[in-house]
Parts: C-alpha cells; structure tokens; sequence
C-alpha cells in the first residue's frame, strides 16, 4: 500500500462481508436505491459502454448493467458476496486488483470504496483497469454519516468506562473525493452529493441493518474487549426520534471520473 496508515482491519472487513452474504436481502432496498441513482448517470453520456466491473455491488448493481447490455464482472472482497451477483464472479481486494490495463470500459463501486485504507491507491488502479475514455462511477459514504450513533456510543462508553473507543468508521469529506479523483489521474473529476434518509421503528433495527451490509466496525484500533452489557442500550435510547420513528441522513459522494484518452 505504499505506506498507507492502517485504518481498517481488512480481515474483519472480508469476515464482515462473509457473514453479511446470506443477511443482504434485508438492506437490498437500500442498496439498490443507491445503485439505481449512481448507474442512471449512465443516461447523462452518449459514450456506449460494453465491458463493466461491478465492485462491491453486493448484487444490486450487476442486475442494472445487464439489463443495459453490458458485459459484467463481480468483484468483492467476500468470495460469498461476490457470488450474489450475476455474471462471472471473483474474490478481489480493493487495495489489490488483479485485473490487466484497460480491462474494463465502465467500473461501478458502489458503496465499497470506504474501506480501503489507501484509496488514493485503489483509485489508481481503477483508473488503470478502465480503457482510454473509460468512465468510474462510485459512491461512498461521507462526513456526517452515522454521527448520531457515533456521538451516543461515545457519550455511553464514556459514562460507563471514563473513556471511549472508537465504534464508527472516519468518513471523508465530499472535497476529499474530488481531490482523490484527480489526484488519481481522472479527467473531468464530478463529486455530487446525494443524501437518503433512514427510518426505524426502533434503534436496534439500525445495527441488525449495519451487520446485514456487512458495515459494522473493522477499525483497527478498535476494542476487542467485549462492551458493557449497557453500552449499546445506552447508546440507542439517545438516537434522535422524530414522530416515533429513529431518522438517519446517509450522506453519500456520487463519483464521476473518466480515464484519459488521447483524443
């Protein structure tokens, strides 16, 4: 990773994404809100598209490419979740990919950038796989995601334990992305935001959809300890709840970014 800080336990990450495959359909709505919103770009350029990579698309965004025609390759970390999408399916890393220059003429990340611990590298080699003119769409969670949680789990800990670890993953800024992009080599680099909001009948529904996405939290400095038995309790009767309901906003950078072509 060429001296990337470590910020993930990318172990957990494939465990989490393992254990997710068979709990996915449960968060399918979500997913596939935010696939249909990233591959309808597609509609903003003329450019025709062919060989495509669906890269942690967890089964919602292959469906919406072959349904446009195109050629789909399934990659994710998890050999058990890339084998929920249509099309020939392999187990990659992020961080490693294995696919040759120009592989690809469209890559569609959806929701799976985030836990990569050197993205700028992983944009790289995206930027490789794609062929001149070939055209990376993504989408990611940013700042403010999960703040809520993230602020009632430390307050709790911090009540119960004097101190508190941390529990949710860092997220980065929407100017962050654009910068990456182009940092990458990307022409014409568009950072959009783009923001769904969640609701719950109850908190615990919140962390039974975040283990079922396979998002529950791989930061490697997180405790290993078993938590309090009132941590979580502690932490959920916090959340904010508007008209009976514990309402989330899911921040989300939509990532356009073309690969350069001589003409």
């Amino acid at each position: 990773m060429n001296g990337a800080p470590l910020i993930f336990d990318r172990a957990a990450v494939r465990r989490h994404r393992e254990r997710a495959a068979a709990l996915v359909e449960r968060v399918a709505p979500v997913l596939g809100e935010v696939a249909q919103r990233l591959v309808e770009r597609l509609d903003d350029t003329t450019r025709p598209f062919h060989r495509a990579l669906d890269l942690g698309g967890r089964g919602a965004v292959a469906p919406l490419l072959a349904a446009r025609g195109l050629s789909v390759v399934s990659a994710d970390l998890s050999p058990r979740m890339a084998a929920r999408s249509l099309g020939l399916a392999v187990a990659v890393d992020e961080e490693f990919l294995p696919f040759r220059d120009a592989a690809f003429d469209l890559v569609v990340a959806n929701l799976s950038l985030h836990w990569a611990n050197d993205l700028p590298g992983a944009l790289v080699q995206l930027r490789r796989a794609l062929a001149p003119d070939g055209l990376l769409l993504a989408s990611l969670p940013v700042l403010g995601t999960l703040d809520p949680l993230r602020a009632a789990l430390t307050e709790a800990e911090a009540g119960l334990r004097g101190g508190a670890a941390p529990r949710v993953s860092p997220f980065p800024t929407l100017r962050d992305c654009a910068a990456l992009l182009q940092r990458a080599g990307f022409v014409a680099p568009v950072a959009d935001l783009e923001t769904i909001a969640l609701g719950y009948s109850d908190a615990l529904s919140l962390l039974h959809d975040l283990r079922a996405a396979g998002e529950t939290n791989a930061v490697a400095v997180r405790d290993r300890r078993i938590p309090p038995r009132a941590l979580f309790a502690a932490a959920l009767a916090s959340l904010p709840v508007r008209e009976g309901r514990v309402v989330l906003d899911l921040p989300l950078a939509m990532l356009t970014g073309w690969a350069p072509s001589a003409s």
